[in-house]
């Protein structure tokens, strides 16, 4: 029996939702998985990151999570379209791109899942209404708006200490929510103990965010939403010379109109530093000396989006808008360290801009629903600049980089019919792009004992794909699958070229692996993705797959990479879990599995399959306080997460057990 609908508000009455304009219609025609509040606020895994990664054939660059992989490692994907650390997924929060400007990585610590009302993951490319970037999907983070309060506190393994804060309450007729959320920990060493040396110790860590919104009506049926966030992030990689940190801020207006022409428009702006050091571990692992320090990675981004939606039939949903990002960034850099100081100084970076326009159109016409869109976008990278020159006087280069730019399109059209009241057929074909970021462009690296050049040609990524799924609902039982085929042409990807001990162009000498940057001429991915979920009392069944066979097209240059399979993507992911709820009382208990993945583009070193167990229990000691409990990898599987050029192999989090209260009410 259906639950009964609270009533209406009355005709003058103004409703606060916090929230952008309702999900459109297309979306019917795609696969989709949304994370509620709920499974958000009981995951046996605290971190955002963490929790994505129970969605099927989404995954991070690296298995290591964002307490303890590098920063840099921290890119998003789906369908196996990864060998990459710049995020394929777009990730937004209330309608902005979250990536780093300079990086397009993931700062997944500044994002507490407490604040959030539901993440909303969107599979495949040509996000037609969301802009460039989305050649795997969308993840749209989506705030609490509610006069709600809720705080925890929980302790950990290795002196590890979490805690968040909501807030949110009602002034006049308007709300005012904050989020604040902290963690620290000793952390754990990252090398595994048969391949540790003294050099190795623990890798701590601490992060702390806020976030404020306000909420406000303009008349009946216009909203003002104005947002804030402010993050920091330090951890150490479990060697002296490699601490890191991270500071950002977020600032955000958005107008919603929910009258007969519905319409919204966003503004924002973002900045970002990083400042991280790197070291050489000697061939025995006893010791460590620095080899260069990013002491500042200043980068910036300010954007426009808007969208109408005219009432144009009751049988067509029309939606049309622009959108334009502009993204600012450098790296400064000390490197080539003799007796412990530097000798060089290397400052890279430039500018990128987009900026397109776009419509959708969807019809209904019985149990039929057809959808269409496609935008057009103008593309620009300019002030490219790559300097290095010797510290006691003297320039060694000073490359200047011509402004390129051009025009891309994106597009998707998607069915979908329902064959009954609890099946639904859907089929989507879609086309995206992706600019190469800052980082990818301009900026060389070391990892130890390799090299990797920059590439100021690189050219944007593009994908074409197909996708048909099923889904069903049914009384307690929820099902879905979806088989689907992408094409990444231009992949970009780090490419060996060479092996040291050498000179080579664009980083000098190498003792290691020698790698460019390089579009390589595709990346063919086929698979199929299932979930299911059967409820039954105060019982919830959960699984969810994705089988996936990823290989390189690859010539010229990058020949060798013919046929292979593109760097840390794994063939097979899977998931389980069950949960038992009653009352104030929460059990959950889940089981991840990763396929085996190669660490280099070469498929030379393969990390080892990994399974998971994770769980997570409630208990009420009053109606509004909880006794909470954590356990990730429960039986301490040792999850390889890299595999480096001397042998040693770095693992994700061991076992952490987590304990703790919480505390909840309504204003």
């Amino acid at each position: 029996m259906l639950d009964a609908l609270p009533p209406s508000p009355p005709a003058d009455t103004i409703v606060v939702t916090g929230q952008a304009l309702s999900d459109p219609p297309s979306d019917r025609a795609y696969d989709v998985d949304v994370i509620t509040v709920s499974e958000l606020g009981d995951a046996p895994t605290p971190g955002l990151d963490e929790i994505l990664k129970g969605v099927s054939g989404l995954q991070l660059f690296r298995r290591s999570d964002s307490t303890s992989g590098h920063p840099t490692s921290q890119g998003v994907t789906l369908r196996a379209l990864s060998g990459n650390a710049s995020s394929r997924a777009l990730l937004i929060l209330d309608g902005v791109p979250q990536a780093d400007p300079f990086g397009g990585w993931v700062n997944w610590p500044a994002y507490d899942p407490a604040g959030l009302a539901e993440v909303r993951i969107v599979r495949g490319g040509g996000s037609v209404p969301y802009g460039p970037g989305a050649i795997a999907g969308v993840i749209d983070m989506r705030s609490l708006a509610s006069a709600d309060f809720k705080t925890s506190v929980e302790g950990g393994s290795r002196a590890s200490l979490r805690g968040h804060l909501f807030a949110g309450g009602r002034i006049g007729s308007t709300t005012l929510t904050v989020n604040a959320q902290g963690a620290r920990s000793d952390g754990f060493v990252p090398i595994t103990a048969d391949t540790r040396g003294a050099a190795d110790r623990e890798a701590p860590y601490e992060n702390a965010s806020i976030r404020a919104r306000w909420i406000a009506p303009i008349g009946r049926d216009v909203e003002a939403q104005l947002s804030g966030l402010a993050f920091a992030d330090s951890r150490d990689r479990g060697v002296d010379f490699t601490g890191n940190r991270t500071r950002g801020a977020d600032a955000s207006f958005r107008l919603v109109g929910r009258g007969h022409w519905q319409w919204s428009a966003v503004a924002y702006a973002q900045w970002r530093n990083l400042r991280s050091s790197f070291a050489s571990v000697s061939e025995d692992r006893s010791a460590a000396s620095r080899v260069s320090l990013q002491d500042s990675v200043p980068s910036s981004s300010l954007g426009l989006s808007a969208e109408l939606r005219p009432p144009f039939s009751r049988l067509i949903d029309l939606r049309m808008g622009a959108d334009m990002r502009m993204t600012d960034g450098e790296s400064r850099e000390l490197y080539s360290f003799v007796d412990g100081q530097p000798t060089r100084r290397r400052i890279s970076g430039g500018e990128t801009q987009t900026a397109g326009l776009f419509a959708e159109a969807t019809v209904r016409r019985g149990n039929l629903m057809l959808s269409g869109g496609a935008r057009i976008d103008r593309w620009t990278i300019d002030d490219g600049r790559l300097v290095e020159r010797l510290l006691a006087g003297g320039g060694l280069r000073d490359d200047r980089y011509r402004r390129r730019k051009g025009w891309l399109p994106t597009a998707r059209v998607g069915a979908a019919v329902d064959l009954n009241e609890s099946t639904k057929l859907r089929a989507g074909a879609y086309r995206g792009w992706r600019m190469p970021t800052l980082n990818e462009l301009f900026r060389p690296f070391r990892a130890g004992a390799d090299a990797t050049a920059a590439n100021a040609m690189l050219k944007p990524e593009t994908l074409s794909g197909l996708e048909a799924g099923v889904d069903f609902q049914k009384d307690e039982v929820t099902f879905s699958a979806t088989a689907f085929v992408n094409r990444l042409n231009d992949a970009i990807a780090n490419v060996t070229l060479g092996r040291g001990p050498g000179i080579f162009p664009g980083v000098g000498f190498v003792a290691g692996d020698y790698r460019q940057r390089q579009n390589i001429e595709a990346v063919r991915v086929h698979g199929i993705e299932a979930n299911g979920q059967f409820r039954t009392g105060p019982w919830s069944l959960g699984l969810g797959a994705s089988l996936t066979d990823a290989t390189i097209s690859a010539n010229k240059d990058s020949a060798r990479l013919d046929g292979l399979r593109p760097a840390q993507t794994a063939r097979l992911s899977a998931s389980a879990s069950v949960t038992w709820e009653w009352e104030l009382r929460t059990f959950a208990l889940e089981v991840r599995h990763v396929g085996s993945q190669f660490e280099d583009d070469l498929n030379g070193r393969k990390l080892r399959p990994a399974t998971t167990v994770n769980a997570f229990a409630a208990l009420p000691i009053s109606r509004t306080l909880q006794l909470i409990a954590r356990g990730q990898n429960l039986l301490n599987e040792t999850i390889e997460a890299a595999i480096n050029d001397d042998g040693s192999i770095e693992r994700a989090s061991p076992r952490t057990l987590w304990v703790g209260l919480r505390l909840a009410g309504r204003r």
